[in-house]
């Protein structure tokens, strides 16, 4: 405890924040209080879990969105809780001398690394389109993949290929699983994704010596288990048929449901609202300002779908909820109660299954428009 408490005011942190901060990994991935001590006593080590972070074709929003997280702060990042040993963006050092430093840690940390990387490959001509020190990233990669003891994918664009990998794909843009046949690889799709789902990650692999529960497409499912509909403060408003038509219209200005609006949200899963972004708080994440959803965790719709495009509606109900009603004076359920609820559940599920039913028939007659356009000039 007191080597902890020292190595932590070394820099310039106290334990009640250091404390806060395993509370919020914890909490992140749905564990306990206990498992927050767990990773507080793993991450306070002297030996700090080493990353080796690599970039492909990417626009350097993963890491952007990194350098803005306030919990923890990228110095308390780097200092306290893991060792960035190559990050060309974050490096000091350039050119033959960032490379002997990356060859040095691969070879320092053989076995005992976290690899990161956020962009995706090309594969095309022989990966000539992204070069670093005179050889296509890919190789890059391969070497550092070989001696790694997790392999994270950061943002859409390594999980599944992302803008690169979209239209004409000229590059032959590959997921970094892709590129890396056989490996396992950790997906934490997102354009940019949110810095404590990759951070609580991390804290996983470190403190449990494993990756934490995932999906069928290699997500942690603490972040990805959801469709975002499920949980988004708009659903109701899906629920009651209320909703936006045109950005600034009444609807829109109510805060009512984007739907109409292009949102992916009924096909998209992640934890967006609940984490919201940029630990702002206060519903700051892009539906929560009025934005659609734009599907970006989900190959096939961002950056695939049109913006206004509808998204399939996957759950068109929600998910069955049974609260409690309690009576102080006997403590059983009233009849007046049994009824009340009753109709409130009856009334719920018969306006969704309208406004599902209301939404079926738009969505078959525009396909139906589609197939036979007007022929009026």
């Amino acid at each position: 405890m007191v080597g902890e408490k020292n190595m932590l005011s070394q820099h310039g942190v106290n334990r009640r924040d250091f404390m806060k901060l395993c509370a919020a990994l914890a909490a992140t991935m749905g564990l306990s209080s206990k498992a927050a001590a767990e990773i507080a006593n793993t991450v306070s080590s002297p030996q700090r879990p080493p990353v080796i972070w690599i970039g492909a074709q990417e626009c350097t929003g993963c890491t952007e969105s990194l350098l803005r997280s306030t919990h923890p702060t990228i110095e308390n990042l780097l200092l306290s809780v893991i060792s960035m040993e190559y990050h060309e963006v974050l490096s000091a050092a350039f050119g033959e001398q960032a490379e002997e430093n990356k060859h040095r840690a691969i070879e320092q940390y053989k076995g005992k690394y976290v690899l990161v990387v956020d962009g995706s490959i090309p594969l095309k001509d022989g990966g000539i389109y992204c070069m670093v020190a005179g050889k296509p990233i890919v190789e890059h990669i391969r070497e550092a993949a070989e001696h790694a003891a997790a392999i994270i994918a950061i943002g859409s664009c390594s999980a599944w290929g992302g803008v690169p990998a979209t239209g004409g794909n000229p590059t032959g843009a590959v997921s970094l699983q892709d590129a890396l046949p056989g490996k396992t690889v950790i997906n934490i799709p997102g354009c940019p994704p949110n810095p404590h789902n990759f951070l609580a990650t991390v804290a996983h692999i470190i403190t449990f010596q494993r990756p934490p529960a995932l999906d069928a497409k290699n997500r942690p499912t603490f972040a990805y288990g959801r469709l975002i509909h499920e949980n988004c403060e708009r659903r109701p408003h899906f629920d009651a048929g209320r909703f936006a038509r045109q950005f600034g219209d009444e609807g829109h200005r109510q805060g009512y449901c984007l739907y109409h609006l292009g949102c992916k949200g009924p096909e998209t899963y992640g934890n967006c609202p609940t984490l919201e972004f940029c630990d702002v708080g206060g519903g700051i994440w892009p539906v929560g300002i009025g934005h659609p959803c734009y599907g970006c965790n989900e190959e096939g719709i961002g950056f695939t779908k049109g913006i206004a495009q509808l998204a399939n509606v996957e759950n068109p109900t929600p998910r069955a909820e049974k609260p409690l009603i309690h009576n102080p004076e006997g403590g059983e359920v009233s009849t007046t109660a049994t009824a009340l609820l009753g109709g409130v559940v009856g009334l719920v599920a018969g306006v969704s299954l309208m406004t599902v039913r209301e939404l079926g028939r738009q969505q078959k007659q525009r396909r139906k428009d589609d197939d036979h356009p007007s022929r009026e000039e």
